[in-house]
């Protein structure tokens, strides 16, 4: 009987480890205070890690996908101040960051989808 627990445990334990899947994404940021508060935004509810690189700026995380989506972790991480690659801080919550953690915006992504950003035209005269 106590074999049987211990491979029912070892078999949850590699399904869970199977779950897990790693992604790595461009986070703006300047500095160690920048690096702490990205990693612990990044970690919430299935996101087993998380680490910034401070030099090319992307952050790499190991997560359960069945537990989180990667919407979710952007968002996170923009609502503690840190524009991602798809969702960029309120500028509110930028502006009061310590000086040192104002970092270089990332520009948002251009809509393509969006009918009053024409290129070549604009709302006047067309």
């Amino acid at each position: 009987m106590k074999t049987i627990g211990i491979l029912l445990l070892t078999s949850l334990l590699s399904l869970s480890a199977y779950a897990q899947q790693k992604e790595t994404f461009k986070v703006a940021g300047n500095c160690g205070m920048c690096k702490e508060r990205i990693e612990e935004a990044a970690k919430i509810d299935g996101v087993a890690s998380a680490d910034w690189n401070m030099e090319d700026k992307i952050l790499t995380i190991v997560y359960n996908p069945e537990k989180v989506d990667l919407e979710d972790v952007h968002q996170s991480i923009a609502d503690a101040g840190h524009d991602t690659e798809k969702v960029r801080a309120k500028d509110e919550v930028y502006n009061n960051m310590p000086a040192c953690c104002h970092y270089e915006r990332i520009k948002k992504p251009e809509n393509p989808d969006n009918p009053e950003k024409k290129s070549g035209c604009c709302k006047r005269g067309n």
